[in-house]
């Protein structure tokens, strides 16, 4: 949901990266969890900057402490996030779904969700072959079924990643 960034000053303030639809609405969410497993409860002092406060109530008080948490990632609860609109999802959610050809057979499943900034990608594990790569567009990805743990992918020809029983051919 979030990364904690750089200090801002003395007196503990951080930086803080929001990656929610409005940057503000990060705070409302309520704890926070770091991968350590600690909560946090943020509260913004001004536009990308904000006080933590750990769970016995303790706030960051000087720049050494806020420097330990930079790079810190901040998440919630799945349970905690609104359901998705029709036809968006959860990144997460995507990850372990089987990916099934337009006839229905059996191409994979979802390995990774790759996101870089340029555009999500689908990283598609293959029984004896390598992994293929796909965008994670309407043209490659036309259906995505949530309910049933299923996604329809159309393999492109210049994204095929050649197994190496072709590539000897």
């Amino acid at each position: 949901m979030g990364v904690v960034g750089r200090p801002h000053g003395v007196r503990g303030l951080v930086h803080v990266h929001s990656y929610t639809a409005n940057p503000a609405d990060l705070a409302g969410y309520g704890p926070l969890l770091d991968d350590g497993g600690r909560t946090w409860t943020l509260a913004w002092r001004g536009e990308g900057v904000a006080a933590l406060v750990d769970a016995e109530g303790r706030t960051l008080v000087d720049r050494n402490a806020a420097e330990r948490l930079t790079n810190t990632r901040l998440y919630v609860e799945r349970d905690r996030l609104p359901p998705p609109e029709p036809d968006e999802f959860y990144l997460a959610d995507l990850v372990g779904m089987a990916a099934l050809d337009r006839t229905g057979r059996r191409v994979g499943r979802v390995a990774v969700v790759h996101d870089y900034g340029a555009g999500t990608s689908l990283e598609i594990e293959r029984d004896g072959a390598a992994p293929l790569l796909l965008p994670f567009t309407t043209a490659c990805v036309p259906e995505v079924d949530p309910a049933a743990g299923t996604l329809v992918v159309v393999p492109l020809d210049e994204v095929l990643v050649p197994d190496e029983t072709r590539a000897a051919e």
